[in-house]
This record gives C-alpha cells, structure tokens and sequence, in this order.
C-alpha cells in the first residue's frame, strides 16, 4: 500500500519535471500553421448550382487549395491529386472538390446515413465560427453525399481517459446542402453552408473564422489538410487552437425565424403489478400529442430557442453497460435540443464524467421520460463574452414534484485567444418547496506555447441541508498542463471536493475528497521507413484521499503505451495498479459483494483499433488480474461489415468473470448489442438496435426509421420492446414482454 510521505515525494518530483520538461521539447514539429496570414477566399460573381459537378463557370474563378499530406507521414507526397475550392457570396460559404483516385473501384462510400461515419472517403470544413479558438463547427461528407456534422467543444481537449464523445458532438445538426458525384476519375463534391446556420462576429464589415479543410482516402489511411497544421495532437486539424485563419467581408448572418410543430401518435403496453401484488398484467393505451420548437437568430451569433410540450421520442436508446465501479454510471445526452453550442455550459469538475451541469437530469428519471412543458435555451457571444442559458419546466412524474431547471453560464476571453476566464449558476426548484442552488467560477489560462493554469471553484446551497459550512458544500482544482502529443506532457492538479458538494443538475461520482493527480507522457513519430506511426507513453498516478482524515480511499497507477500503425490502426497497451479502502461494502450481480476492507490489485490490458477503411474490421480489448480480493477477466470484441453503402453491420459483445474463489463467489455478466444500419438513400434510413445484458435480464429493441424531407423536415416511426429473461428471479414471476411502445412523429420546419 503506498504510503502518504512517498506520494509527496513524488509530487515535489512531478513539480520540477514540469518545470524542466517544456525546455526538453524534443523532437517536436513545427507547432503552428504554415502562415499567420489569413486565407481570404474568392467572392463568387457569378451562381453555382449544388449538384457535385465543379462545372459552373464560377468555379474556374477560384485557385485550388495547396493541401499537403498530414499523415500517414506529415508533408509527405500526397498518393492521389486534390483540387479543395473555397467561396462565398452574399448568403452562403461554398466549397467544391474534385477528388481524383487513380483506383475508383477503391473509394469508400460505406455510409448513407446521416451523421454516420463508417470507414469513408470523406471531404470536411472545419470552422471556429466564434474565431475563439476553443469551440468549432464540422461539416462532412462521403461519395454518396450525406450530411454529417459535429460540433467540437474545449478545443478538443477531453479529460484524461475520457472518450472523444466528451468534446466532439456529433448529434449537432443544423441546415446546410450537399452534392456528390462518382465517376471514372474519383468523385466530386459540392457543399453550401448559409451564414444563418453559422454564428459569427463582424468587426467593421470583416468576419474571422478559423477554418481548415481535409480530405482522407480511407482505404490507404491518408489525410490531406490546408492549412498544413502538424499532427502534434491527435485529429489536430480540427482542433480549433490550430486552425488556420479566414476571412469574409460584407457578410451577415441575417436573422431567420424557424418554427417547428411536430404531432405525434402511437400505442404502448406496459406489465404493471397488481395492487395486492399477485401478478403482472398487461394494460395498453393510445397516446397523442402535439408541441414545437422556435428557433430565432437575435444577432450573427446569439441565438434563442423556445420549446413547448418537448418531445425526445425519437431520440437513440442508451447503450446498456456494465457498472464494475462503486459508482453511478454516467450516459452521454442524444436528445437534440441540448447539443447547439453546448461546449458552453461545459464545467467538469473531478471525476472522468462529473459536472457542474449534467442535460439528463431534465426530462428523465432513472431511465423513464418526464414530461416537459417547456423552456427557452439563449446561447452565442457577444464581443469576447460566451452566454449560455437555459431554463425549463417539467411536470410532476414518477413520484417526483413538478421542477424547474435553470443554468446561466458566461465566460470571458482574457489574455489571449486560448484563456478565459468564466462563471456558472444552476437553479433546480421543486413544487414542494426543495430547492438546490450552485454557482461556480473557472478559468484557463495560457501561459506559453503549449502550457497551461486552470482555476476552478464550485458551491452548493441546499434547502435539505441548512446551516452548512463552507468546507462542507465546496469544490476547488487547480491544474497546470502542457498539452502536447509529440515531445513531453504533462499534467498536475490538485483537487477538492466537500462532503456535501452534490449540485442538483451535476453528475458526481464521489463527495469528500481531496485529489492529487499527475499524468507524464512523451510522444515521438516513428521513421518513415516503420510501419509504426507513432508511439506515446504515459504515466498516470491519481489518488482520492477522505478529506474527514486525509486517508487513503482510492488509489491509480497507471503506465500505458500507446502505438498508432501507419496502416491507421492502433494499440495501447496498460499496466494498472489499484487500491481501495471500502468503508461499506460492494454490491455486484448475483448477490455478490466485497466486504469492508483494504485491497490492492494490478491488472494487465490491451486495446485494438482497427483501421476504419476496411470493409470488414474487429476492434478489441482484454483485461485480465485481479479485482479486490478475487479474480477479473474482461473480454469486448466489436466487429463491423459494411456489406454495401445501403447496409452495415456491427456488434459489440462483452464478458466479465469476476471470481472471489476465497469467499466461494462469482459471477458472470455478458453485454451483446447488435445494430443495423440501413440506408435506403440518404433521406430514408432505418437504425435498428438490438441488446441483452445479463446482469439485468433484460433484451431489448429500438428501432427508428427516418425519412428526411429536407433539413428539419422528418417523419419518424419508432419501435422499442423489452423483454425479461429470468421471470423467476421476481416473486411474483415477471412477464415475458416488459414493454411495447410504438410511435409516429412528423416534424415540419417553417422558415422566415
């Protein structure tokens, strides 16, 4: 067990390498665009029709882009000739390409679903719309044309381990065309984005974006970008602190009015226990229901949303997981009204997962919908300030009083272009009178190239917890950084949080704490003669100590070495070590728990990612070591087959052994998901999605298919059952069918 004076050594260690590692930067490449000068595209004069064909006679106005190769080797000799233009006018930004490849036959068109990226060819425009050099907005698309676009948050920078789903949003939308053509020469593409669908700011008629531009052939893992930004951080051509510059002048975003009515109708059966709980009984009902959206530009970046009766149906299931941790398990928001711009109510706090403002904690509750009857969400910039609000009301459900949620966030350009200074106020007030209040400060503050200070501070006021003191209800961190992926990184923080800091509209996954944590790592590019791209090892050490008595409850050590292939595959290999002081005990499936106690384990894992161009590709882990007092072995294998750019399959299936062989325990869990992408073209599509975990008992479907009119312009039909697999493990015996819904929902967009 680690002992505390050897953890303070080893931070006064960590505190001089962070001082001497930004002089060592070695083996770095060049760290910044090729040229400060912003790129000042042609104002078209004459119109261009959105078919894919680069034949209008205002195309011939316009030089080619000079992409170079960004990988697998940085400026290399790109395979294949790309000829990227970018225009605007008076109402729309425009980019055409055509994409030469002497192989036609190897274009990767997998994908005619919306949003969905499968291993394509693929053309993209990334822009930091609000040039604040942290947030972006990223169109795609693939041969067969579908709309895909993503907004980025925190300038791509996830919490370390954290998926990059916590800073890529890809369930943003918003209107813009597309054309694409595939001929004997490659493929071509036309895009249209209206300056309605981007925010931005006009200083004496001229408009600064940051903006990049990629293309990538799939099956030979390359990627083409202007500007040339270095691969010096992983996907660095969309990371907004990288972008190149461009401007426009005389353009304004004008200041459209969408409304949105939707109605929709559908049946449900759902087992309800009888009241002298004998048994279950199926009991079915019609429901219908009507609402809306309004969506109004007040200026070229601030805009205001208003929802009444808001209607999520047609919104993704969740993945099922498996929780092995003695904590919540957090699930990511896919309903649509809180993606625009949400990187701005962006505000972590300890724990991979854990904020200030969590959107699920409006309109659901453990898993089941809560009626909303509406709200409002205003949010953009004004000058060098992000405003962010949101407020809505729901109705009474699930045993819970009706509630109205609140958030109200700014934050402040300072310094420079990559440090602000921010707050935050949450408000949850109950009909019956409880109330839960939070308000937070934070700031980033770039002090050199690539380091960085980060200050935060957090207070919850409670009505269920009166006459708290101020150590109780806090949370502060501080954090220096050097964010780098070629040369040295590092981060050290320490953080803090009080017994009862537990924000109302937050996810926590632990109160009481004091937190030190350091991460070192050094990343290099291989030679270009090796099949290895490049490789990173890191180091992590984290601890949560009781902030009652300082002792330990949790404590990480981690060193992982991350290899990434020229092929465009990747593997990272770990070595984990682990501690924990249980003051209760852990419950597990199957009636299984660790009891109170101290245990130290170390485990072993691996990670593959297989290059995404293949048609037919397997993505894996495995851990194996020990868990507590007992045994883990951890195996998830997800394999994917685009048959055709009409169909895709994928799985996921997972398996857990955990064995406790000196108590005479065990258990098994098995996850398995299956999806089905199918994309009849790129308006119609059906998503079907099919799983069964163990640990639950339960198989269940979501199945959505979708016929997109235009942008804002949908009929959905949505199908979701769920079915219990051990009746008996109930008293009285569970019903086989759980649960069936069925639902049409169309949604028409008006636009003024």
């Amino acid at each position: 067990m680690p002992q505390p004076v050897k953890w303070r050594a080893l931070l006064r260690a960590a505190i001089v390498v962070c001082a001497v590692f930004p002089l060592m930067s070695a083996r770095s490449q060049s760290q910044s665009v090729e040229t400060d000068s912003p790129f000042i595209p042609t104002r078209l004069t004459g119109p261009i029709e959105i078919d894919g064909f680069i034949n209008d006679s205002a195309w011939d106005e316009i030089v080619p882009l000079p992409l170079v190769m960004y990988e697998p080797i940085f400026r290399g000799a790109p395979s294949e000739r790309t000829d990227i233009r970018i225009a605007y006018d008076d109402q729309y930004l425009y980019l055409g390409g055509n994409l030469y490849d002497s192989n036609p036959d190897g274009i990767r068109a997998n994908s005619m679903y919306r949003d969905l990226y499968s291993g394509d060819d693929t053309v993209s425009l990334i822009l930091d719309t609000f040039n604040d050099r942290q947030n972006g907005l990223w169109f795609f698309t693939n041969p067969n044309g579908i709309r895909a676009d993503m907004a980025i948050s925190n300038d791509l920078e996830g919490s370390v381990g954290s998926p990059f789903g916590t800073v890529i949003n890809s369930s943003w939308n918003t209107f813009w065309d597309v054309a694409t053509q595939v001929t004997d020469m490659g493929w071509s593409v036309e895009m249209r984005i209206p300056f309605t669908s981007l925010g931005f700011q006009s200083e004496e008629g001229v408009v600064e974006m940051g903006f990049s531009v990629t293309r990538q052939i799939a099956r030979k893992n390359e990627t083409q970008v202007f500007p040339a930004i270095p691969p010096n951080w992983n996907m660095s051509f969309a990371k907004p602190s990288q972008l190149g510059r461009i401007q426009l002048r005389d353009v304004r975003a004008g200041r459209p009015l969408y409304i949105t009515p939707y109605v929709s109708g559908g049946g449900a059966t759902e087992a309800n226990l009888l009241e002298d709980e004998s048994k279950y009984e199926h009991k079915s009902n019609l429901t219908g229901d009507i609402g809306g959206d309004v969506k109004y530009n007040i200026t070229n970046n601030l805009t205001l949303d208003l929802t009444v009766n808001t209607d999520f149906a047609q919104a993704e299931a969740d993945d099922e997981q498996v929780n092995l941790t003695r904590f919540s398990l957090f699930f990511p928001e896919k309903r649509r009204f809180f993606q625009e711009r949400a990187g701005i109510f962006d505000f972590r706090t300890a724990g991979r997962f854990d904020r200030l403002f969590n959107t699920r904690q409006i309109g659901l509750y453990e898993g089941e919908t809560v009626p909303i009857f509406g709200g409002a969400r205003l949010v953009g910039r004004i000058g060098s300030w992000d405003v962010g609000a949101i407020n809505m009301q729901t109705a009474a459900a699930h045993g819970n009083p009706s509630e109205n949620f609140g958030v109200y966030r700014l934050r402040k350009q300072v310094f420079n272009p990559n440090s602000y200074v921010g707050s935050m106020v949450t408000t949850r007030i109950a009909s019956n009178g409880y109330w839960n209040a939070v308000y937070g400060l934070d700031s980033q503050i770039k002090v050199g190239s690539r380091e960085y200070l980060e200050f935060k501070w957090a207070q919850v006021f409670d009505e269920a917890v009166p006459n708290i003191t101020l150590r109780d209800n806090s949370y502060a961190r501080a954090r220096i950084e050097r964010r780098t992926e070629i040369g040295f990184a590092y981060s050290l923080s320490s953080t803090w949080g009080g017994p009862n800091f537990e924000p109302g509209m937050g996810f926590v996954s632990r109160t009481g704490f004091i937190q030190p944590f350091f991460t070192l790592s050094y990343g290099w590019f291989a030679s270009e003669a090796s099949k290895v791209l490049s490789m990173r090892p890191r180091l992590l050490l984290a601890q949560f100590r009781r902030d009652s008595d300082g002792s330990l409850e949790t404590g990480a050590y981690w060193f992982s070495w991350f290899v990434s292939m020229k092929s465009g595959a990747f593997h990272t290999f770990e070595v984990q070590a682990r501690t924990e002081d249980l003051h209760e005990t852990v419950e597990f499936p199957e009636d299984t728990e660790v009891p109170i106690g101290k245990y130290s384990f170390y485990n072993l894992g691996w990670e593959y990612m297989a290059h995404s161009g293949r048609l037919f590709r397997v993505d894996g882990s495995a851990t194996v070591g020990n868990f507590y007092d007992g045994t883990n072995i951890e195996i998830q294998a997800e394999p994917t087959w685009n048959l055709s750019r009409h169909l895709e399959l994928g799985a996921t299936y997972q398996f857990n052994r955990v064995r406790f062989p000196d108590r005479g325990q065990a258990f098994f869990v098995h996850v398995a998901r299956i999806r089905t992408q199918i994309g009849f073209s790129t308006q119609a599509s059906i998503n079907a999605f099919l799983q069964y975990n163990t640990a639950s008992d339960v198989v269940s479907a979501n199945v959505r298919f979708r016929y997109n009119f235009r942008e804002g312009n949908d009929l959905w039909i949505v199908y979701n059952e769920g079915r219990n697999t051990d009746r008996l493990s109930s008293d009285p015996e569970l019903p086989f069918l759980d649960g069936r819904r069925v639902l049409m929902k169309y949604t028409y967009t008006f636009i003024r």
